[in-house]
């Protein structure tokens, strides 16, 4: 059973209310404020008031459910202006007319002058504008309700379009991620297959454990933020074997708690820059990377110098796109939750990047 408070519920409950209130307004407070003494109205004032509630009614939801939708909503704006003033005048002359059929004015005109003969004159005129404004009121807030229902539904359709827009776009991004891992992970092993066959097969078999991660995990919209450290440290692992003696790693990645959740390589494209920009095979050079959860949150931050790529290689005409990607999917993932900076210390020509993410 769904629960009580829904939505749909409440907007019921809403309905219930409004009308219980109208008809105490109109049964109760209103015969209340007469002077009576000890007499009971007629039965026709009582058949009046509930004829007058019932065709209310039917008044609202028809303009909710019929009239805005179908005439206000489609542009027909004065044919809906004359629909409402006809119904005006209807509503008017039917409740003269059910007036003379329970013989109201007589009826009311005997039980507050008993000793006066009756005689029909002419109509009470607050009375009749009272009921007309109670038929205005009517239309006001069935129209009022009809386009916030309009404006809800819109809004409905319009956040799914986004969820589907930004469900495609997170998988065209995340096409994109990949090939361009493997195309960077592949070089590497060619590169060691003339150097060291030995550890061109543990770079295989290493590849081969990323692959599983990359193609079970990374086609979910999250994974446990251990098993993406435990993917980032078999690529650094990877890395290292082609590197030099002259190449420093400063790592200090924390083990992560087993309940935190990010998206699946995410963290990747960082990693990448550092290992394709901050080594050379002829100088000294530094590459840090840091990784530390507090509480909710989680800090990155990766550090090295930069060295030119070839202008003919693969890798500089691809140069950029995961970061970019990688900005891309950090806006749509974690919108107000991340702060990413990065740039370039001139003084040594470094380049460092930081990036928060609050994975509560």
């Amino acid at each position: 059973m769904p629960p009580f408070s829904s939505k749909k519920n409440l907007s019921f409950i809403v309905h219930i209310l409004g009308w219980l209130m109208l008809c105490i307004i109109l049964i109760l407070l209103s015969p209340l404020s007469w002077r009576m003494g000890d007499n009971e109205l007629p039965d026709a004032f009582w058949y009046k008031q509930v004829f007058l509630i019932i065709f209310l009614i039917g008044v609202f939801y028809s303009n909710v459910s019929i009239t805005v939708p179908r005439i206000l909503l489609k542009g027909k704006n004065y044919q809906y202006i004359l629909l409402v003033v006809g119904g005006a005048i209807l509503f008017y002359f039917s409740i003269i007319y059910f007036e003379q059929f329970i013989k109201y004015p007589q009826k009311m005109h005997e039980f507050f002058n008993p000793n006066k003969p009756y005689s029909p004159r002419g109509r009470w005129l607050p009375g009749d504008v009272f009921q007309i404004l109670l038929y205005m009121v009517s239309i006001g807030l069935s129209t009022s309700l009809a386009l916030v229902q309009k404006w809800q539904r819109d809004e409905v359709e319009r956040q799914d379009l986004e969820k589907q827009k930004i469900n495609t776009e997170l998988s065209y991004l995340k096409a994109q991620i990949n090939p361009h891992f493997f195309f960077n992970t592949l070089n590497n092993i060619y590169s060691l297959t003339n150097l060291d066959v030995k550890k061109a097969q543990e770079a295989l078999l290493k590849l081969s454990r990323m692959m599983r991660y990359v193609l079970y995990e990374n086609q979910k919209d999250v994974t446990l933020l251990k098993k993406e450290v435990n993917f980032i440290q078999d690529y650094i692992e990877l890395m290292k074997m082609r590197l030099s003696n002259n190449v420093k790693l400063n790592l200090k990645i924390e083990e992560p708690k087993d309940d935190h959740i990010i998206a699946p390589m995410l963290l990747l494209p960082f990693l990448e820059n550092s290992f394709k920009h901050g080594i050379s095979s002829q100088k000294e050079c530094e590459i840090t990377i840091r990784l530390e959860v507090m509480g909710e949150t989680l800090f990155f931050e990766t550090r090295n110098q930069i060295f030119p790529i070839h202008s003919d290689s693969p890798e500089a005409k691809e140069n950029g796109i995961g970061m970019v990607n990688t900005q891309r999917r950090l806006a749509l993932l974690y919108p107000e939750k991340h702060r990413l900076k990065f740039g370039k210390e001139e003084s040594n020509n470094e380049y460092w990047v930081n990036l928060t993410i609050n994975l509560a």
